[in-house]
């Protein structure tokens, strides 16, 4: 096994060198990673009929591989500015008592966030970030056979717990770089599907929708689908882009996350609002103790420091306008972005585009890119700090140039 090669290549990150493969397939075996089937653990056969493959592989990977360090980090889409000082004292502070298991039902955090959110706290439910959650209502929601719609192109995750649990994906292709919600909902209809997993803002794109709109579909969802609306990036997006949905509307599960805008992507911390008899049901399932007691601690001073996150704001709308104009300076043109990265378009096909990103990755920046046409022309870019940047506008035109060299 290598770590999810195919899928690598589906997320973005270019496919390692041969001395890379072999490094990597040694460090596989070393962390006891093995395609042999094991001698007395048993998988069921929907596990062994699965490719030996993750969603992602990060950058520290890639690092090891290939014996080197990234000058800029633009592929993960972390928040590079940190969450607030008062988050890092609080960890501090907090680190003592972190031989006690956190609150297994996350009280003080989901109090705070149900006086934010203006609901009541038997509509949120905490835990290990979006991809946790996302893990946790597949498991709810799907068995062998039951059908799920997403878009071709969306969030990996999301189909990496379905595939996972036996659930046929429908995919329904992006239009104008964007997720179409109607035609995601009348596949839905179509297929009798349980979820529909919607982003807003989207990633790998970076577009986003009016709240109002989303609200405006909903009454087309068929009866016994559920809304999957992720909601990773909201905090980062225009005003009116959350969609005014009710906690206790049936129709709709929101994710939120506070890896992303808050800082806090280490921490592994998110939440889902939903109408409470929902919510309950992640009580039957969920790990209880897996929200570890700093992370909650991170997390509910991260909300209570809204300064700091509007800070965080203009400073993420700076980083994409210093994205914009590199990408103009080099002849490309980018999506406009409602999250904390930005889509630049490398005006030719995948081809072209993939060897970008690898030009870029050899020079020391870890960037990524959609995977399915017609958006893989496309490289994603994280917002970086100023220095970050500098990298990107030195490295960028010299990746264009290899790229262009390669492909005469």
């Amino acid at each position: 096994m290598t770590l999810g090669f195919a899928n690598e290549c589906q997320v973005g990150v270019v496919p390692p060198s041969r001395q890379a493969l072999a490094r990597l397939a040694r460090l596989s075996l070393s962390a006891g990673m093995t395609e042999k089937t094991p001698s007395h653990a048993r998988p069921t056969p929907l596990v062994r009929s699965l490719p030996p493959t993750v969603p992602f592989v990060g950058p520290e990977v890639h690092e090891r591989a290939n014996d080197m360090r990234f000058r800029a980090r633009l592929g993960a889409n972390e928040n590079v500015f940190g969450p607030s000082p008062k988050v890092i004292a609080a960890l501090a502070e907090a680190a003592s008592e972190i031989w006690k298991y956190g609150d297994s039902t996350s009280h003080d955090l989901r109090a705070a966030l149900a006086a934010h959110m203006d609901v009541a706290p038997a509509n949120i439910v905490v835990g290990e970030g979006i991809d946790g959650l996302l893990g946790y209502l597949v498991r709810l929601m799907v068995e062998p056979g039951d059908a799920v719609v997403t878009s071709d192109g969306a969030y990996p995750t999301f189909n990496y717990h379905v595939v996972a649990h036996g659930g046929v994906l429908h995919k329904q292709p992006y239009r104008d770089d964007r997720e179409d919600l109607p035609a995601l909902i009348a596949a839905a209809r179509e297929v009798g599907a349980k979820l529909v997993y919607y982003a807003n803002p989207d990633n790998p794109m970076g577009t986003w929708e009016r709240g109002q709109d989303i609200v405006a579909h909903l009454d087309d969802l068929p009866e016994g689908a559920l809304l999957v609306l992720d909601e990773a990036y909201v905090e980062l997006a225009p005003e009116g882009t959350a969609a005014p949905v009710a906690a206790d509307d049936p129709r709709v599960i929101r994710m939120r996350t506070f890896s992303k805008a808050y800082g806090l992507a280490g921490a592994r911390i998110g939440y889902a609002l939903g109408e409470a008899p929902l919510i309950a049901q992640f009580e039957k399932i969920r790990n209880h103790f897996g929200v570890n007691i700093l992370a909650q601690r991170a997390a509910l001073v991260a909300l209570q420091d809204q300064q700091w996150l509007r800070g965080i704001r203009d400073k993420v709308v700076a980083s994409r306008e210093g994205i914009a104009r590199i990408a103009a300076e080099n002849g490309l043109e980018y999506v406009p972005s409602a999250t904390n990265f930005v889509t630049i378009d490398c005006g030719r096909d995948g081809e072209f585009a993939r060897r970008v990103l690898a030009a870029l990755v050899a020079r020391g920046v870890f960037v990524r890119m959609p995977f399915v046409a017609p958006q893989d022309r496309c490289i994603r870019v994280s917002c970086g700090a100023p220095g970050d940047l500098e990298v990107l506008a030195e490295v960028l035109p010299q990746a264009l140039a290899a790229a262009q060299d390669r492909g005469d």
